[in-house]
């Protein structure tokens, strides 16, 4: 029987492999919906392994100890006292004098930021001099509190190399590390001095995803070096600065033991305590350990306090430059 030509023609259901690939392509969406699902926990598994560390290396003793800190010593070892030991640190004049100097290190902070800061930008605009920068910056990162300690206890002695400079200038010595007044500020030029090489290595690589036109857009206008520092790199660089902030702090607060201990021992009459170094004093030589946590727990909260309102001024800072 003849087939009619405007009759469509019936083609058979596929059966076998050619029925399996049309499955299969009906379910490309459900992988994919499976393949999206993993690229969102992809970022939590990878943290993970660190936040347990820091979760168990940091956090865990963290909370031992602020709750060792409502404990007592001696004879009253391991008994609940309650607040009795944040009322002796209040009561006693070394610790209140080494939040004195956490005060002052807050002070002198943006002069400690502001040394490698200005160095870098001279790097990065190539200043005369900068190749010699360039090479002997990082020198002082890489020596030891102690070896600093040393040097400087030599050049700064009463009898020492700088006083007697001074004598050949007409100048009276001056009693660098014996002086309650000056001794201070000259362990914090000490540190910044050994110090600075890190936080310029951070500022070369915040120049490093610097917008170089707007450099060459500020020289076009005329701009002077000050008003291209706080109109361009300071605004361009805010999150390079917070963080050297925050990190510059934090050294000084906990990172000075090694030149308190080598340069002054935390005298003279104990001007350049810093609470690390009281800290230690309680721990290492008195066998206070609760007190210790006391003022451990102080000077966490005090770095948590101090860098949050950093942060919040800095970010006040650029927004109105």
């Amino acid at each position: 029987m003849p087939v009619d030509e405007a009759t469509p023609a019936v083609r058979p259901a596929p059966t076998g492999p050619a029925r399996r690939a049309g499955s299969g392509s009906r379910a490309t969406p459900r992988r994919g919906r499976g393949g999206r699902r993993s690229e969102r926990l992809a970022p939590y598994v990878l943290l993970a392994p660190a936040l347990l560390i820091l979760l168990l290396l940091r956090f865990w003793p963290l909370l031992l100890g602020v709750n060792f800190s409502f404990t007592g010593d001696g004879e009253r070892d391991g008994s609940a006292v309650g607040l009795a030991n944040y009322l002796e640190l209040a009561r006693d004049p070394l610790f209140l004098g080494a939040l004195r100097n956490v005060g002052l290190l807050v002070l002198l902070l943006p002069v400690a930021v502001a040394i490698p800061g200005l160095l870098a930008t001279f790097i990065y605009l190539r200043v005369p001099g900068h190749r010699l920068y360039r090479s002997v910056y990082f020198f002082p990162a890489v020596l030891s509190p102690v070896i600093v300690g040393a040097i400087f206890n030599l050049l700064l002695a009463f009898d020492g190399p700088l006083n007697a400079l001074l004598g050949g200038v007409g100048l009276g010595p001056v009693d660098w590390l014996g002086d309650p007044d000056v001794a201070m500020f000259v362990v914090v030029g000490v540190h910044v001095w050994a110090t600075f090489g890190m936080a310029l290595v951070v500022f070369l690589a915040g120049f490093a995803t610097l917008d170089a036109s707007l450099l060459d857009a500020a020289r076009v206008d005329g701009a002077s070096l000050p008003q291209t520092i706080r109109h361009v790199i300071v605004p361009s660089l805010s999150r390079t600065i917070q963080f050297v902030v925050v990190t510059t702090m934090i050294g000084m607060l906990t990172s000075m033991f090694g030149l308190l201990y080598v340069m002054t021992s935390g005298g003279p009459e104990g001007s350049t305590y810093l609470p690390e170094y009281y800290i230690w004093i309680q721990q290492g030589q008195l066998n206070r350990p609760a007190l210790a946590s006391a003022a451990s727990t102080v000077l966490f909260l005090i770095m948590l306090v101090v860098g949050l309102l950093q942060i919040s001024l800095l970010r006040r800072a650029v927004r109105e430059a």
